[in-house]
């Protein structure tokens, strides 16, 4: 019983989980572009666009390349 209890605690929580994209690296942002729920881009294109002055010359190339993907 303490086990079902405990598993159904954990998917209760993982389905209120928010995504927290500050802790993601910009190439795993720049990775998940075409992917990010509508309810969670706000967030993610902020965090994208808090980014883009430190970006790589290749990061940037892979940012704009993959810009189409994230109006869609």
């Amino acid at each position: 019983m303490k086990k079902i209890f405990i598993l159904f605690f954990l998917m209760i929580s993982f389905a209120f989980a928010k995504v927290d994209y500050s802790e993601m690296s910009t190439q795993e942002l720049i990775a998940i572009m075409g992917y990010v729920k509508d309810e969670n881009k706000k967030q993610f294109v902020q965090e994208l666009n808090s980014r883009t002055s430190t970006m790589s010359e290749k990061e940037k190339t892979t940012y704009e390349n993959n810009l189409q993907k994230l109006n869609k």
